[in-house]
């Protein structure tokens, strides 16, 4: 299995991101009361692990699908990807890193949560084509059910 075809469009959008990760990483350790999301409070505490808790599971779920399903060339259908076309990167993005940096006392996940989020929307299309091209029939009734397609 070739890493390439593994990893998706992950690298264009790690290419997207990295501009920004090291530049707020930088900003964050340069100037921290700038991120400071104030400690965190209780309220963002909690709700930051009621989200990071499912998000987690959510990504893991997606990897191991991806990691198992891939090298057979089968079509992931079922778990997260029920609910959406592109779960490893949405839980990523929105579940698990704003909530992880807000535990870290830092709105930087939040950001790079926002530029995940953008990349995957941008280079979506493309992957939904390959997907389109390989599975035909397959994708376009797996596109009709999922549950939250703009995601």
């Amino acid at each position: 299995m070739k890493l390439k075809i593994l990893v998706g469009n992950g690298r264009k959008i790690g290419a997207l991101v990295l501009p920004f990760l090291v530049v707020g990483v930088a900003l964050n350790i340069l100037f921290p009361a700038v991120f400071a999301v104030g400690g965190p409070p209780l309220w963002l505490t909690v709700a930051s692990i009621v989200l990071l808790i499912p998000g987690v599971v959510f990504w893991f779920w997606s990897v191991y699908l991806i990691l198992t399903k891939i090298p057979k060339k089968e079509l992931i259908t079922t778990g997260p990807y029920a609910l959406m076309k592109h779960p490893l990167y949405t839980g990523v993005a929105l579940l698990v890193l704003p909530w992880a940096g807000f535990l870290l006392n830092t709105w930087l996940g939040l950001l790079i949560g926002i530029v995940i989020y953008i990349g995957s929307r941008l280079f979506s299309p493309e992957e939904e084509q390959l997907l389109a091209k390989i599975f035909g029939e397959k994708w376009t009734e797996y596109s009709e059910k999922v549950l939250l397609p703009w995601l």
